[in-house]
């Protein structure tokens, strides 16, 4: 399967699957005596975890990271550095009714259609288990960014009315169906002149970055969206003898390139597509059919996917950051 490589510089490929032994992820590029521990990476895996929320599915897993290599006396060596966890609360009984059942909203009719065979064990690799991966590059990318007052940090949001009752109460125990939300996340201290014109713009990046999250439908950056009721006067960002914008309407970026300002990207999370409601669908034979799914996930997925946006924000800006090293000679 191709397609599980992200960046030029910093590269971090993910492997492992939803109910496989183990996922984890190889990141490639990270600058040598960078101070790094499981610890950190660990942090960030926990944000990512199912936690007592009302939300959030049963399944426990505790996520515990180990690295493999990479790592010598707690500095990175500027080698790859492997690091994963085990699967421990698989459970997978529970999903042999899907083995030849197409779940709405899911990827097993595209990835039947494409290789001819799937992991039904809740998706394998286009489950959301799949960003623990995402999370570990993140982690690493994060903590170089900080050592250059980069600081990368999202919040989610979401609207509960949708799943309340007559008396406009949520019964968290009875719910049968999803929301979804956004994701907004915001980059402080990126200094202007990051990104490639073209084909290869910063917001270009980012945006596949953030689409590349398989819950995510749709990305904006800035006023995004909004700059279609605007005039030109409203929505160019004036600037100051300072070199400073009075107003961020691009978002921090423009021409592709980062301006110094915040860069403000958000996106649209969709609702968990595994819910308790009979829902129509095909087996693999094109016969139709109803299912009706009872497994263990989430009714929202937004808080969770918070650090995996993140964790893509920061990869990519990591990554044009090292790019932009060797594109000007002042740089070397």
């Amino acid at each position: 399967m191709s397609g599980n490589t992200f960046g030029k510089i910093f590269r971090v490929t993910t492997f492992g699957e939803s109910h496989g032994k183990a996922l984890g992820a190889i990141v490639d590029g990270c600058p040598s005596n960078l101070s790094l521990s499981e610890e950190d990476i660990q942090l960030q895996l926990n944000r990512r975890r199912p936690n007592a929320s009302d939300l959030s599915t049963p399944r426990m897993e505790k996520d515990n990271v180990t690295i493999l290599s990479g790592v010598f006396n707690g500095k990175t060596l500027g080698t790859p550095i492997c690091a994963m966890i085990q699967n421990e609360d698989i459970g997978t009984s529970e999903y042999n009714v899907l083995q030849n059942i197409f779940r709405p909203g899911h990827a097993d009719y595209t990835y039947e259609k494409k290789y001819g065979i799937r992991d039904y064990r809740s998706g394998g690799r286009s489950s959301g288990r799949e960003t623990i991966g995402r999370v570990i590059g993140g982690a690493i990318a994060m903590k170089v960014l900080k050592e250059k007052n980069i600081i990368v940090s999202a919040r989610g949001s979401y609207d509960l009315s949708k799943l309340a009752n007559e008396n406009g109460d949520v019964d968290f125990d009875n719910v049968n169906d999803s929301i979804g939300g956004i994701v907004e996340c915001v980059v402080k201290g990126c200094p202007a002149g990051l990104g490639e014109p073209v084909f290869d713009k910063l917001d270009a990046e980012l945006a596949k970055a953030c689409m590349s999250i398989g819950a995510v439908k749709g990305v904006e950056i800035g006023a995004g969206f909004d700059v279609t009721t605007m005039t030109g006067s409203e929505n160019n960002d004036q600037m100051s003898s300072s070199e400073k914008f009075l107003t961020n309407n691009a978002g921090g970026i423009l021409g592709g390139i980062s301006n110094g300002n915040d860069i403000v990207v958000r996106v649209a999370i969709k609702p968990t597509p595994t819910i308790a409601k009979k829902q129509k669908t095909i087996d693999i034979n094109g016969n139709e059919t109803e299912v009706e799914l009872k497994g263990r996930n989430d009714i929202c997925i937004v808080d969770r996917v918070v650090v995996v946006v993140e964790s893509m924000v920061a990869m990519t800006i990591l990554d044009y950051y090292l790019q932009n090293k060797i594109c000007n000679i002042d740089n070397l």
